[in-house]
């Protein structure tokens, strides 16, 4: 199972919200690439970057910040928040994103989508799930839908996607533990798809368990930045894994 720091974008600053509110924002760095670095310094290879202007805008803001980290890095980088159009995927994967996640699109625009999957492949595009209450929620969680999470992933699947990121929202930014029964329910209805588990993490024990349900990997953010998962403790995982 992967190992994935989070870094999340507003402004150019390192920040993690609550449950995907914009108002419950807090700066935890000033400069992305100095934690970016931090990452890369313990041994971890890869890094789940989000726009989060760029969600709410509904395009593809920082992208520069993606550049600086992925030229100055070599963390294998997947990259969220706003990608819209064929120009936001372009610039995204010119600047350095060796994956997307597009949640919001695979919603409102599925043809475009499709169309971004056929050209990139598999292996480029990460369809991102965000449930609040199994309910798809796109635009930078501000919008919650009436699709069920688990027949979105698996109508997908059958499209093709081998990927996908799954959020519950009422457990993001709450280290309260992940949506466990969540993965379960989605992991049996769609066996074979790669699902990244983001939300919650908030112990190495919360790692572990996640580790039983083979997912393909964990996204991990506030943990990391409030001093509850350090990261010689993930570098220790990754190296007897």
């Amino acid at each position: 199972m992967r190992i994935i720091p989070a870094i999340d974008i507003i402004e150019g600053k390192c920040v993690r919200l609550t449950q995907g509110d914009y108002a419950k924002k807090k700066i935890y760095n000033e400069d992305p690439l100095e934690v970016a670095k931090s990452f890369e310094d313990a041994g971890l290879k890869y890094l789940h970057l989000v726009d989060l202007d760029g969600a709410k805008a509904k395009q593809v803001l920082n992208f520069k910040t993606l550049e600086l980290i992925a030229t100055k890095t070599t963390l294998k980088i997947d990259f969220g928040g706003g990608i819209k159009s064929h120009d936001d995927l372009r610039i995204v994967f010119e600047s350095g994103a060796q994956q997307v996640t597009v949640g919001s699109s695979a919603v409102t625009n599925k043809k475009d989508f499709l169309d971004w999957l056929k050209e990139y492949g598999s292996e480029k595009i990460i369809l991102g799930a965000d449930a609040k209450g199994e309910k798809i929620s796109i635009s930078g969680w501000q919008e919650t839908t009436e699709l069920e999470i688990t027949q979105f992933i698996s109508d997908y699947q059958k499209e093709g996607i081998k990927y996908t990121i799954c959020t519950d929202i009422s457990k993001d930014g709450m280290l309260e533990g992940p949506a466990l029964k969540l993965y379960e329910k989605i992991l049996e209805k769609c066996p074979d798809i790669r699902l990244i588990a983001s939300g919650g993490v908030s112990s190495i024990s919360d790692i572990e368990q996640l580790k039983k349900l083979n997912l393909d990997g964990v996204i991990i953010g506030k943990a990391i930045y409030e001093g509850k998962i350090k990261l010689s403790e993930l570098q220790f995982l990754i190296l007897n894994s």
